[in-house]
């Protein structure tokens, strides 16, 4: 298993160390939640083509928003990634990902297959992840490249259990579905896995066995979408053939 990657801080003394941490906790989860409900709010409203991002000679892209989110919550990665040359693809028939992984997976599939795409890179957030890697386990393992998975609960979320809605009760631990998942070990080496130290909706992380693991020295599960490490990540996935 290879180590995570991390980005240290200072220390603290021990008197001070609770404290601080919690303070630091507490500042992350409002930052988090006011950037996730900035772009919800303004995703409502965007009417961009999704089509205007197709262009490129870079590597392809297909992104893969998390539960509750539309393509638009991930524009602004989506732009950036455009603007460095690569041919960026949404998969329109997800909408806004309540359906089971595995329903949402056989429509990136399908989408794959439609427009014949090959050598793709999955940029996935969240839930999105999960979908991912069950893609590049299924049948249409063979057009996907790697993936780039930001705050995915490859072992799922203990706080899964205290949600009233199945979309949201399917990321327990012990959902068939994430335990599934967990065994399918194959494709772990092409997967990047990029998390934050706290994360207020996965408290286990996102480490993947086997994967290249980015622990990133800051928290949240929403504004890590625009933390410069994510594009640095997909320019190293993008040269690697």
């Amino acid at each position: 298993m290879r180590d995570p990657v991390v980005f240290p801080h200072g220390s603290a003394s021990s008197s001070e160390e609770h404290v601080i941490g919690a303070l630091r906790k507490a500042g992350w989860w409002c930052a988090d939640y006011a950037y996730a409900g900035f772009w919800q709010l303004r995703a409502m409203f965007d009417r961009t083509d999704p089509a205007s991002f197709a262009s490129g000679s870079g590597a392809r892209i297909v992104v893969l928003p998390g539960v509750y989110e539309t393509w638009k919550f991930m524009q602004p990665l989506v732009a950036a990634l455009h603007e460095r040359g690569h041919p960026v693809q949404v998969v329109d028939t997800l909408h806004r990902n309540r359906r089971p992984v595995v329903e949402m997976a056989q429509s990136v599939g399908d989408f794959l297959e439609r427009h014949d795409l090959t050598d793709v890179i999955l940029v996935a957030h969240s839930k999105g992840g999960l979908a991912g890697k069950l893609v590049m386990t299924g049948p249409a393992a063979g057009r996907v490249r790697s993936m780039l998975a930001i705050a995915t609960p490859f072992g799922g979320s203990s706080y899964a259990r205290l949600m009233l809605s199945r979309t949201l009760r399917e990321f327990a631990p012990d959902d068939p579905g994430i335990i599934s998942l967990t065994q399918r070990r194959s494709v772990n080496d092409r997967i990047v896995s990029i998390y934050a130290e706290f994360d207020p909706h996965i408290p286990e992380g996102s480490e993947l066995v086997g994967a290249k693991n980015v622990r990133l020295d800051t928290g949240g599960h929403f504004r890590i979408l625009a933390h410069p490490r994510v594009l640095a990540e997909l320019a190293v996935l993008a040269e690697e053939h």
